[in-house]
């Protein structure tokens, strides 16, 4: 299933340990020191689905993946990252089919997800493709 990392295991998730999450937060560069490590267990119980990927020899989260849904019509997946170390292996590939399948096997075919700059060389081999007329937009509470 991956190439470099053998040991690696693909689960949804309804808890798990706050620091783990937290450190794909910040190698995501999503984590600001505001933040309360508290709130991620409320993060992963309001997600439709969390997913981590797991080197299961050290029994650590060493990347992630979610989905915002109504279950019924849309979904988008957020928060994708994996450890900068296992980068380039296909765990983020194999992260994001299984959140897919997800999505497809409860019905759903609407998948959107905003991505950073430069990734749509990563999404679009998985499927996604940019959505021409439409802009990503954001409240402006933070920065």
């Amino acid at each position: 299933m991956f190439n470099r990392h053998k040991n690696i295991e693909l689960r949804f998730i309804k808890t798990w340990p706050e620091q783990d999450i937290v450190e794909l937060y910040k190698a995501g560069g999503w984590w600001k020191d505001y933040y309360d490590p508290s709130g991620i267990k409320s993060l992963i119980e309001g997600s439709f689905a969390f997913a981590v990927a797991i080197d299961s020899k050290k029994e650590k989260a060493i990347g992630m993946g979610r989905i915002l849904s109504d279950g019924v019509s849309d979904a988008y997946i957020q928060d994708m990252v994996v450890l900068p170390e296992y980068r380039k292996s296909g765990v983020g590939k194999n992260l994001v089919n299984f959140l897919l399948n997800h999505c497809l096997s409860k019905g759903i075919k609407w998948i959107g997800l905003i991505a950073e700059p430069n990734q749509d060389k990563f999404y679009s081999p998985l499927g996604f493709k940019t959505m021409e007329n439409y802009i990503p937009m954001k409240y402006k509470t933070e920065e």
